[in-house]
């Protein structure tokens, strides 16, 4: 078996983007590779073929790969609800919420299922590319480390440091961070990639070649600022790159703990569509579709939009004709009640919806997730994915928005048709289900022609990515790496 890791200077370097570059390229020319990353820090998910959950990024690196997501693919995921808290996923199920503190003293146990995952997936591929986290010289993170030297140590490793030189100071944060780390691991790195590089390289040269003199180790490519990847965003809400049309204006709330924004990805990247996000202090809509999206922290993100006047700001919405599109987290805020008496969310016991839909949930011990496929109540097939752990029931759920192949019903529909609720993550991402939605929401039956789905799309970047990396990396070192 042979392995890489790809560590990055800072958080946002391009790790994720070169670890799914790679098995994309890699997985072009026959080789059977699979990702991996020990530890993740996000509130994006997919829900693996092993009915767990996992980073949206390793998602997309085992699209890159030809692989249904597994949770062995990244076995501790953190999902913050707080500055100082999180719910912590281990190979895919949530054990609870531990705060900082309490996390770093249970990094022990955590580092066993990180190794009994990786014994697993490495003797199942031949090939294993693995991402770290954040970056290897943060000091006060060193003890008990499983995200990145940690980890490449335990299981003996190469390891490849990539920069981000948009930042600026992209020769200091190489050398920095090789200062900051022990002899054995600044031989564990074996060279560098620079990444989101503008200019002629001509004029990085000198530096390139300085680089390589002061620490002896070569600089395996630079990497193109690439301004149109429209691949999955993991840690950040994309905004839109690119003149949007005028035929439909959407908004999206943009909730303090939004959750698996990733769901909008295709709305984002249809030039017919106006899309952005809207902040919660936001005076009004002036949209024609709002959209409230799933929280990590839905009683904590509905206390901020009452803080806001946010109930009134949606039934002003509703008196001029603007229609509302809420998913899992968004969904519960519209009922009646949330109620949480076992405090597995916060400190809440209950609390008091919008009122816009007559239902009530209850968060339960157990976390639903679970793939989804079904029809809209327009007949459409619609595919997707379940992750929340509040179940609802009311009057409102007799008017389904879907018709679930197992039998069940998801989510509600408003009598007038111009409010829909639904646990539904992923529901834009099969053509027919997003074209009949974008017809719901207003745009012209005649201008729906995506016939792409979401995976096709993700596909088509991913294979851009590869033949960027096959053109600016340097690909006969990084197979020595891995054949060494």
């Amino acid at each position: 078996m042979s392995s890489l890791m790809v560590q990055g200077c800072t958080s946002d370097a391009g790790k994720s983007t070169l670890v799914a570059g790679l098995c994309r390229l890699l997985h072009r020319q026959g080789y059977c590779i699979a990702p991996f990353k020990p530890q993740n820090m996000a509130l994006s998910a997919a829900v693996t073929v092993d009915g767990g959950e996992i980073g949206r990024a390793q998602a997309t690196q085992a699209l890159a790969c030809g692989l249904k997501p597994h949770s062995d693919m990244n076995p501790v995921l953190l999902k913050p609800i707080s500055d100082r808290k999180a719910q912590v996923i281990i190979q895919g199920k949530s054990i609870g919420h531990l705060d900082a503190l309490d996390y770093h003293d249970y990094k022990n146990i955590a580092k066993t299922a990180v190794l009994d995952s990786w014994q697993r997936l490495s003797t199942q591929y031949p090939i294993c590319l693995v991402e770290g986290a954040g970056s290897p010289a943060e000091i006060n993170l060193r003890d008990n480390d499983i995200a990145n030297m940690g980890f490449a140590e335990a299981v003996d490793i190469p390891v490849i440091l990539i920069a981000d030189i948009d930042r600026g100071g992209v020769f200091a944060h190489i050398i920095g961070t090789l200062s900051c780390l022990s002899q054995s691991e600044q031989d564990r790195i074996k060279g560098f990639v620079i990444n989101r590089f503008r200019g002629d390289i001509a004029l990085l040269q000198s530096g390139l070649d300085w680089l390589e003199a002061k620490t002896g180790k070569p600089v395996l490519g630079v990497l193109p600022y690439l301004m149109d990847l429209k691949l999955d965003e993991e840690d950040a809400v994309r905004r839109p790159t690119q003149l949007q049309g005028t035929q439909l204006k959407i908004r999206i709330l943009r909730l303090p703990h939004i959750s698996n924004h990733s769901d909008f990805t295709p709305l984002l990247n249809d030039p017919r569509l106006d899309v952005n996000y809207l902040d919660i202090t936001a005076p009004a809509v002036e949209a024609d579709v709002l959209i409230l999206p799933g929280s990590k922290a839905v009683m904590s993100d509905l206390t901020q939009l009452n803080e806001h006047d946010w109930r009134n700001k949606v039934l002003r919405h509703f008196r001029y004709s603007g229609k509302l599109l809420a998913i899992c987290g968004g969904f519960q805020m519209l009922g009646r009640q949330l109620l949480d008496p076992k405090r597995i969310e916060g400190e809440r016991p209950t609390m008091a919806g919008f009122a816009v839909f007559d239902f009530a949930t209850r968060w339960q011990n157990e976390k639903i997730l679970t793939q989804q496929t079904g029809k809209l109540w327009t007949g459409e097939v619609i595919k997707g994915y379940e992750m929340h752990q509040g179940v609802s029931i009311g009057n409102a759920l007799e008017r389904p928005f879907m018709r679930l192949d197992n039998g069940k019903t998801d989510g509600a529909i408003s009598e007038y048709g111009n409010i829909i609720g639904t646990y539904l993550h992923g529901l834009f991402d099969e053509p027919s289900a997003y074209n009949a939605l974008l017809s719901w929401m207003g745009l012209p039956e005649h201008d729906n022609q995506r016939t792409q789905s979401h995976e096709q799309q993700q596909l088509a970047e991913l294979d851009k990515l590869a033949d960027v990396f096959a053109e600016h990396l340097d690909m006969n070192k990084i197979m020595q790496l891995l054949s060494s």
